[in-house]
């Protein structure tokens, strides 16, 4: 095997160089996989352009970026070798947030929580190279049937699915799903399979071509909350849902957005006993205002979602089973060399973008 693999090496903002560095060694602990493919993710794009600080000692690089990814199993470290559980050519993805399984959270099952996590590809090297070591607890195999390419959704498609789980979805429940990017998308579908009975998906300007996605996947309506030129607008979302729901609004909704707006209409729309599932990450210094007393007398449950914790097998038999499909999600498959180009697409939604994927 090369002693040597081409990767990605992020700096500080604006600054990454395709540079030749060491392939990783594998300690007794760990799995040493190939890439595949490894999916551009919003915090990526933050990463690069400077919106967001790395999770290293100095929340800087050098450092490989990149943490929805799959690939095959080059070498196995000792445990799970005499473990038996994986061989060389095994078709796997990698969970990237890696629990240390010991501390007394882990031990409660909160394994989300844990303070002594390290993450793929933002507190150590990632997917955006040729090779990448994992430890081995964070290895899943990968169904037959499933391409890299889709198997790199997997990360993604985890956390909707913890998100989904949270939302409590009940056998003709009216959802809506305030987000139309990839990983709303994604529940989009889940809640679907999960019993709901009406699925509406909001989003905002420039969001029409991932809206009409939503409608080829199954909601049941779209609506543009802030762009008049839009087909899909709507001035007052509340008096839409109410309309739709005959006065009763929406048994759950989830945000897959950061937008305090949409977390705020959230509560608005959401009626009697309904659960409100706070997912996507709004800025550090933001509020969300609560009508108390109005939630109160309807008996609400606010829940908030962060990560994925134990859902992974769920996540993969979904995608093993074709209960969701992640096709039209993966729009751009563009190479290493490429990814700062990528990174900028993502970032402009250039040439209608859902979701890009490097396979190095």
């Amino acid at each position: 095997m090369a002693e040597k693999m081409k990767a990605q090496v992020f700096y500080e903002p604006n600054k990454m160089t395709l540079e030749e560095v060491p392939v990783p060694e594998v300690q007794v602990d760990e799995i040493l996989v190939r890439v595949k493919a490894c999916g551009i993710c919003g915090s990526d794009v933050a990463y690069y352009f400077g919106n967001a600080s790395l999770e290293t000692p100095t929340g800087k690089g050098p450092l490989i970026l990149g943490h929805e990814f799959s690939g095959e199993v080059v070498e196995v470290g000792d445990i799970p070798k005499r473990l038996g559980l994986f061989a060389p050519g095994d078709r796997v993805v990698l969970d990237p947030v890696q629990y240390c399984n010991a501390c007394a959270v882990c031990k409660r099952g909160q394994v989300n929580l844990c303070e002594k996590k390290t993450v793929l590809g933002v507190s150590t090297n990632g997917g955006f190279a040729e090779y990448c070591v994992s430890n081995y607890t964070g290895v899943h195999k990968i169904p037959d049937g499933v391409s890299f390419e889709q198997a790199a959704l997997t990360e993604p498609l985890a956390c909707a699915t913890y998100g989904t789980q949270n939302m409590q979805v009940n056998t003709g429940d009216f959802c809506v799903v305030m987000g139309p990017g990839v990983i709303g998308l994604m529940m989009l579908q889940m809640v679907r399979r999960r019993g709901a009975g009406t699925v509406v998906v909001t989003g905002s300007k420039g969001d029409d071509y991932r809206l009409d996605v939503a409608k080829k996947l199954g909601a049941d309506a779209v609506f543009n909350v802030n762009d008049s030129a839009s087909p899909y607008y709507v001035a007052d979302l509340k008096a839409k849902i109410a309309e739709m729901s005959s006065g009763m609004f929406a048994d759950a909704v989830i945000t897959p957005t950061g937008a305090v707006e949409a977390m705020e209409m959230a509560l608005q729309i959401s009626g009697r006993r309904a659960r409100i599932v706070y997912f996507g990450l709004p800025s550090d210094k933001a509020v969300i205002h609560v009508p108390a007393l109005a939630s109160i007398l309807w008996d609400k449950t606010i829940r908030f979602s962060w990560l994925a914790p134990l859902v992974w097998p769920t996540a993969l038999q979904a995608l093993g089973t074709g209960l969701i499909d992640t096709k039209p999600l993966a729009s751009h498959v563009m190479g290493l060399p490429d990814l700062i180009d990528a990174l900028t697409k993502v970032k402009n939604r250039d040439d209608k973008v859902m979701k890009a994927v490097i396979t190095p």
